[in-house]
């Protein structure tokens, strides 16, 4: 962690397709080693299948409606009180939240077994956003896991 002061946020620009700066969000955590035209190329080729696959629906609303249904409202942090660790189920801020359901996706979309990325990205936020897949697994199994810690809620800090 830095020692003097808190790392500023920066702006990230909108996409050139969609202006819209989730999408680029999304692109930027899906790239590797900086090939951002290889991940762009990715994003939008899912976004098209998604589009077909949905029989002529928006995409960019059922890429965000897959968002807010992977995003999470609590998680657990581990808080050491006199020896022990606990985990204390703590709120999620919106921005977390949104990055949380972004990876999600991701790590979920590179273990399906359809051929190409395109085609796994395409299939997961589709799933995701009719409240199915390993995204929305992942985001139950968290909540889950903030609901059974409820007791150690008063350790919040």
């Amino acid at each position: 962690m830095a020692r003097r002061r808190r790392a500023e946020r920066r702006e990230v620009l909108p996409d050139a397709k969609f202006a819209d700066v989730q999408i680029t969000r999304f692109m930027n955590v899906l790239m590797y080693d900086g090939k951002k035209s290889v991940a762009e190329h990715t994003v939008y080729g899912a976004l098209e299948k998604i589009q077909r696959l949905a029989k002529g629906a928006n995409a960019l609303e059922i890429f965000k409606q897959a968002l807010d249904k992977v995003r999470p409202h609590l998680e657990v942090r581990s808080r050491r009180v006199g020896g022990a660790t606990y985990q204390v189920p703590v709120e999620v801020r919106p921005d977390r939240g949104i990055a949380l359901a972004m990876r999600w996706i991701i790590d979920a979309a590179r273990n399906r077994s359809e051929h190409t990325m395109m085609d796994r990205l395409a299939g997961e936020i589709y799933a995701a956003a009719n409240d199915n897949g390993a995204a929305v697994k992942k985001r139950e199994d968290t909540h889950r896991m903030a609901e059974a810690n409820r007791a150690f809620s008063h350790f919040r800090w």
